[in-house]
């Protein structure tokens, strides 16, 4: 791929580097003791799977999440402020299903379309911490 050229995320080119990196989890703070909180959140209504953390780690508290691709760390933070603005940008093939899912559970979404070539909406997470939801649109300007 050319330097002109646009990668499938939509935007600039692809570059391959010589270490092979990929995202294995995100992680998201959350203060102590509010696990079931957010397993109301992650595994009930976004629909994602609780997984067993390592007993070494489960000591520390917080909770494992996954489904699909995706992965979410959610670590305890004795000083926990939530992330308002920073976010994990997350990749959805049917954005509109989970946009429906999450408002069925009273989960305000907030549609922006200032990503050309792309759909998207933000979410706050039970405690605040925002999370972007994303796909490709090539039906819109800017690819």
């Amino acid at each position: 791929m050319s330097e002109n050229e646009t990668s499938p995320k939509g935007y600039g080119p692809d570059y391959q580097s010589p270490f092979g990196l990929s995202v294995h989890h995100v992680q998201i703070a959350i203060p102590p003791g509010s696990e079931d909180e957010c397993r109301a959140f992650y595994v009930d209504a976004l629909g994602m799977l609780e997984i067993q953390k390592p007993p070494m780690l489960a000591a520390r508290g917080g909770l494992w999440v996954r489904a699909d691709a995706l992965e979410i760390h959610l670590g305890v933070e004795r000083d926990f402020r939530p992330a308002a603005k920073a976010h994990p940008g997350i990749h959805v093939e049917d954005l509109d299903g989970l946009a429906a899912r999450l408002t069925k559970h009273n989960i305000d979404v907030t549609w922006d379309d200032n990503f050309p070539g792309h759909r998207r909406f933000y979410v706050h997470d039970n405690l605040g911490n925002r999370l972007e939801f994303l796909r490709r649109d090539d039906s819109q300007p800017g690819r």
